[in-house]
């Protein structure tokens, strides 16, 4: 599991528009297993529950797809 820091770390980039898709997907699923996800600001549980809904995360927070078949 990720430390606080590196979670901050992502969220920082992921907020600048700074990670890949595939990044994005994978700091997702690390904050769907921690729970996190559920507890920060509207947006992450939204788009968390979209990653789940679009089938690429299950609800512990597996990714359910092969990353290389990610379509931008």
């Amino acid at each position: 599991m990720k430390r606080t820091q590196d979670f901050l770390d992502l969220m920082m980039e992921y907020e600048s528009g700074m990670l890949s898709d595939i990044e994005t997907i994978e700091m997702f699923s690390d904050l769907i297993k921690s729970g996190a996800s559920w507890s920060l600001q509207g947006h992450y549980g939204r788009a968390a529950n979209a990653f789940i809904e679009d089938g690429w995360i299950d609800k512990e927070g597996n990714i359910l797809k092969h990353l290389k078949d990610y379509d931008n």
